[in-house]
């Protein structure tokens, strides 16, 4: 709590890093809920305007190196939940 905390998401893909390559961050709440998209990426970064993490994600990734990590500032016990990173790189699936 307090401190910021990084979201550590790393990948391999067969085809060449291009400006096609997209990184979706999705949160579900502990607590249960839907799924919501907290962060794309498709050549430059957009956080999400709305919702709980609004204005404290930041990316801290390099796809270069096979790395979509987020960083989520001030962290509070409610943000407690599930977070998956989900990378597109077409043609590789």
């Amino acid at each position: 709590v307090g401190e910021q905390v990084l979201l550590k998401c790393s990948f391999t893909s067969a085809s060449p890093i291009t400006e096609s390559l997209t990184v979706d961050w999705t949160y579900r709440p502990l607590t249960g809920g839907h799924m919501e998209t907290i962060f794309h990426f498709q050549s430059v970064a957009y956080p999400t305007t709305v919702g709980k993490f609004k204005d404290r994600i930041s990316w801290v990734g390099n796809v270069a190196e096979g790395d979509a990590s987020i960083a989520i500032q001030s962290p509070v016990m409610s943000d407690n939940g599930t977070f998956i990173c989900s990378v597109k790189n077409p043609p590789d699936v």
